[in-house]
């Protein structure tokens, strides 16, 4: 079964990170005000500008993951009756 659940969990990761970069954006542009957030290497932006942004997107990512992770690893119990080990 762990086999079975590799090709879905890699499937259910990628769409968790499109959702997460979809949120991370709408997130960034409420409080900024900007459609973009700074990279690390970006010049217009500050310390605090590109840190601040590093730590919003790496918190959105981290929770959208691991819900998205349950979530599907939930749904496949549900359908098989065995959870997915790692």
């Amino acid at each position: 079964m762990k086999l079975a659940y590799k090709p879905l969990g890699l499937v259910v990761s990628v769409l968790g990170g499109l959702l997460a970069n979809a949120i991370f954006g709408k997130i960034w542009q409420t409080i900024s005000g900007e459609d973009e957030a700074p990279h690390a290497t970006s010049e217009d932006y500050g310390w605090r500008e590109v840190l601040l942004a590093a730590a919003i997107q790496g918190a959105v990512f981290g929770l959208v993951k691991t819900a998205i992770d349950r979530a599907g690893a939930e749904g496949f119990q549900k359908v098989t009756g065995t959870w997915p080990e790692e």
